[in-house]
């Protein structure tokens, strides 16, 4: 039986073609139906996937981003039988993807982040709880895209000191303009600003970038992580580039919040493998 797995988040997605004991991994662009239409799928996929291929798979599992409402997963399931005809076709949230690629069949609470944010309290088998996710403009507290509007913001209003302000002038060559332009009139203004949580990370140790990262994730735990009851008797996983990284500051938070940690991983593309093997 060839399978297919995808984990796709607004930037990019991991797609893991598996037959027996045969694996490739594959990455394309990230597919968020809020951003992107049937054609523009298949034409992407036609473009970075079809030809990495091995062989056509039987079965696919898609778990992405924007796929909770039932109008974007038919999108996507469209796109994938456009391109995929006869294989079964099952379309996911991105976030049961990580339920599943973190707990397993095991009971925890899921959370996810990357470029965006979300939760989730996982029964092992169904999401039974979830933290409403308001997109990048009202929400995404912890994200790659709330961190990076940090940054912005800090470089506009000139609050980093005279070294850091240095630094990011350096490192981006932006101006205020140019800034504006990106993020009120071209496509794709959350991955433009998740790009810049990179600073974040080239510059740990200074207290104001640590102060960013800190204040920003513990917007997620107080507002989405500690509204779940089951927090405090169930282990929080994590996934995704942001909780990767950052994970020193996520074992940092559970400790002063009382949550037992528990995965902290990039990509649950792995979980999601044994998972459907």
């Amino acid at each position: 039986m060839k399978i297919l797995i995808a984990d796709s988040g607004s930037t990019k997605c991991e797609w893991i073609w598996k037959n027996g004991k045969q694996e490739k991994t594959i990455f394309t662009k990230g597919i968020s139906p809020y951003f992107l239409n049937t054609p523009q799928i298949v034409e992407l996929l036609q473009k970075e996937l079809i030809p990495e291929l091995p062989v056509m798979p039987d079965r696919i599992f898609y778990y992405g981003t924007g796929c909770a409402a039932p109008a974007n997963a038919e999108l996507v399931k469209k796109a994938l039988q456009q391109l995929f005809g006869g294989a079964h076709t099952e379309v996911y949230h991105d976030l049961m993807g990580a339920a599943r690629g973190l707990c397993g069949n095991k009971p925890g609470i899921a959370c996810i982040l990357g470029t965006g944010s979300n939760s989730c309290y996982y029964d092992g088998k169904n999401i039974v709880e979830n933290s409403p996710g308001l997109g990048y403009v009202l929400g995404d507290e912890g994200s790659g895209t709330y961190l990076g509007k940090k940054v912005i913001q800090y470089f506009l209003y000139k609050t980093f000191d005279e070294d850091l302000l240095y630094l990011f002038q350096d490192k981006y060559k932006t101006t205020k303009e140019e800034i504006l332009d990106n993020v009120y009139k071209q496509p794709l203004p959350n991955r433009y600003l998740a790009k810049f949580a990179m600073f974040l990370a080239e510059n740990r140790g200074h207290y104001m970038i640590e102060n960013i990262i800190e204040d920003g994730l513990n917007d997620f735990f107080f507002y989405h992580i500690s509204k779940y009851g089951a927090s405090w008797t169930s282990p929080v996983h994590f996934t995704g580039s942001i909780a990767y990284g950052f994970r020193d500051v996520i074992e940092e938070l559970c400790h002063s919040y009382e949550f037992e940690l528990g995965n902290i991983i990039k990509s649950p593309a792995e979980g999601l493998k044994l998972f459907h093997s």
